[in-house]
């Protein structure tokens, strides 16, 4: 047998002209994948003289992915056995599972994932190979007849999205065929692939959950069946994520949201549009007091700017040709008819805003500015609106109306390092405050094809925020080819109390606003500059952040963000007028208190405190109403008995002064 040279692992290595992957790692079973010179290759790839071999274990990003998207083609291949007239859609991998869409005579129920999963599991265990197979177009064509959304794809074969690609991406169109024990087909579905070397090598799933979906997830195509699921190299691993499901599921803001009285979306104003009751209004004036506090001690100065604007003005900043799709469609306002109906005057386009940051160049430019005035700091909360499509709306975490905490700083290029670098650090320090600690940073560069401007504007930008995100000591991800189209940007990911990433704060630096509105200012030399333009938001939005504390911390927040920071309750009623003074105390201190007078009794009145998730009671009976003193009670449950009126109320407002939980 003749022998070719490759490189395995980085190590040079003679094998046999007719070895697969699948033979040079038979002796570790993690590796279920390989890069074949840098792409991601089946383990029965053939492999050619000077081939660099790279084994990628079931565990990496890589690996997980190729797991899950084999799983999703054992999932439609156990549909199409249970449910034979069914449909093909699309099947790809997806954060921490996969998803396939199916075009069904019925809709799938509870009961119908069950036999799936069971035939899954037959599938799983008879080891079916995968063999991947190229065709020509004209040959799928045939052989998929009966799948029209199949057929669909092979006609936009190398343009589709980051889903359809999974089918049909790249330049060959193949088809994977899952053998038997006999090595015949039992089952074939048009795919890129890679895939696993067989079936036997998905250790763990489970099916979550079906949901309608729009076929390429447009409202104008039919109406499909979605199934979700979840695949594992390990059993503790998918009962891991499984616990971790359910406590979100427990923390979910939107559930919290209604128990505890915060917010609400009314039918009657639209989706993705919420109200905030008056006890959110608490919190969440609680967080933006604390916010402005902190923006005006970093020389922030506040701003405000309409709702609405003629389409101009997002013609000129380059919305309308890179974001119109993310927009509420136009108004069309100050229109004159003649009497006869036809129109004597043109009306104009108005848009509900969907960014600020248009208006604050607006602000600069409405006088001439000096470099003595730069850094300019402008912030503003302001509420936009994006259209989202129903299906991506989630809470207050994915809404179409919210309020940004939005800033935009204007600077020299000299002052721009130094700017980055200490606005960065008041951003995690603010996150902190509100009780986020755990954070990487993301780096985002440029898309050569959905960007604007100058090639050394983009890598100035992109360097300088690469070295303030390095000063910070935080790990540091690069997100190639992820930045908006005007400029680079540093995002914070932050860890929740269950391990949950968040994206909050973004800084996008930014040379392109500031030329489309030609800003400038008086140099020091008395020549007219270009300032660079910041944007920052730093929660994201009000509501987002709302949503994301909701769940960090389960809806028990700490006092300082509490709606009710105290509950008073009285051993009887004989002591309720007693508690009503001290609530009084209480509320002159700033501090806000509650007395429960209701008829309830003393223990369910507790009860109901630890269930509105109070961090204080203030419990008092006959002995403490003679020490003029209270019983204090912790939301963990530890008490403290005898305590002072006066030390109580200091006791509460230093913890709410220190931002501290209980």
């Amino acid at each position: 047998m003749s022998m070719i040279s490759v490189t395995v692992d980085g190590a040079a290595r003679s094998i046999e002209a007719d070895q697969k992957p699948t033979h040079i790692f038979a002796d570790n079973k993690e590796i279920v994948v390989c890069k074949v010179n840098g792409v991601l290759k089946d383990l029965w790839t053939d492999l050619v003289e000077g081939d660099s071999i790279e084994g990628v274990s079931i565990s990496s990003p890589d690996g997980l992915a190729v797991l899950r998207h084999s799983t999703a083609h054992v999932m439609a291949q156990a549909v199409q056995q249970v449910f034979a007239q069914t449909r093909l859609g699309i099947g790809p991998p997806i954060t921490d599972g996969f998803y396939y869409d199916f075009d069904p005579q019925n809709p799938f129920n509870p009961d119908d994932l069950e036999k799936i999963e069971s035939a899954m599991r037959k599938i799983v265990k008879e080891g079916q190979r995968f063999k991947r197979r190229v065709t020509t177009e004209s040959d799928a064509l045939k052989e998929l007849a009966h799948e029209p959304y199949k057929c669909e794809l092979i006609g936009i074969k190398g343009g589709g999205t980051d889903e359809t690609n999974v089918e049909v991406g790249g330049t060959e169109l193949t088809i994977y065929d899952n053998l038997g024990r006999d090595g015949q087909p039992v089952w074939s579905d048009l795919c890129r692939g890679p895939h696993l070397p067989s079936t036997k090598h998905i250790p763990a799933f489970k099916l979550m959950r079906s949901a309608a979906a729009y076929w390429r997830g447009s409202e104008k195509n039919p109406m499909l069946q979605r199934i979700y699921g979840t695949a594992w190299p390990s059993q503790d691993e998918l009962n891991a994520y499984l616990e971790l499901l359910a406590e979100a599921e427990k923390r979910d803001h939107r559930r919290l949201g209604q128990e505890l009285d915060l917010f609400s979306f009314p039918e009657e104003i639209g989706s993705g549009l919420a109200v905030f009751h008056p006890k959110g209004g608490i919190v969440r004036r609680a967080m933006e007091d604390y916010s402005r506090k902190r923006h005006e001690e970093e020389d922030y100065e506040f701003v405000y700017s309409p709702h609405l604007t003629k389409a101009a003005l997002f013609q000129k900043s380059g919305h309308l040709d890179w974001y119109s799709e993310g927009m509420y469609p136009p108004m069309i306002m100050d229109e004159e008819l003649h009497a006869d109906g036809t129109i004597k005057r043109a009306g104009q386009q108005y848009y509900m805003k969907p960014m600020n940051c248009p208006f604050h160049n607006l602000i600069f430019q409405s006088r001439q500015r000096s470099y003595r005035e730069l850094p300019l700091r402008l912030f503003e909360f302001g509420t936009v609106y994006r259209y989202e499509k129903s299906g991506v709306l989630h809470g207050i975490t994915r809404a179409r109306g919210f309020t940004q905490d939005d800033a935009h700083i204007y600077c020299t290029k000299e002052q721009m390092p130094g700017e980055l670098d200490s606005l960065l650090t008041f951003v995690l320090n603010l996150l902190r405050d509100y009780g986020l600690e755990d954070f990487y940073l993301e780096l985002s560069t440029r898309n050569p094809e959905k960007s604007v401007g100058e090639d050394a504007d983009w890598a100035e930008a992109t360097e300088a925020l690469r070295k303030a995100a390095v000063a910070q000591n935080l790990e540091l991800v690069l997100d190639e080819g992820g930045a908006a189209f005007y400029g680079p940007k540093i995002s914070v990911q932050a860890k929740d109390a269950i391990g949950r990433t968040w994206q909050m704060s973004t800084i996008q630096v930014d040379f392109q606003l500031p030329q489309r509105f030609e800003l400038e200012f008086s140099a020091a030399d008395g020549s007219r500059q270009r300032p660079v333009m910041i944007h920052r938001a730093l929660f994201g939005s009000i509501e987002r952040f709302f949503g994301v504390l909701t769940e960090h911390y389960s809806g028990a927040f700490p006092p300082w963000l509490a709606p009710v920071q105290v509950m008073a309750i009285p051993v009887a009623d004989a002591f309720t007028d007693y508690l009503h003074g001290v609530v009084k105390q209480m509320k002159s201190a700033g501090i806000r208190a509650e007395l429960d007078s209701s008829d309830d009794r003393m223990q369910k009145k507790v009860r109901n405190a630890q269930m509105q998730k109070i961090p204080f009671m203030v419990i008092a009976g006959e002995e403490d109403m003679n020490a003029g003193a209270v019983s204090f009670r912790y939301r963990n449950g530890e008490q403290k008995n005898g305590i002072p009126i006066a030390e109580a109320i200091s006791e509460i407002k230093q913890i709410v002064a220190d931002r501290l939980q209980v």
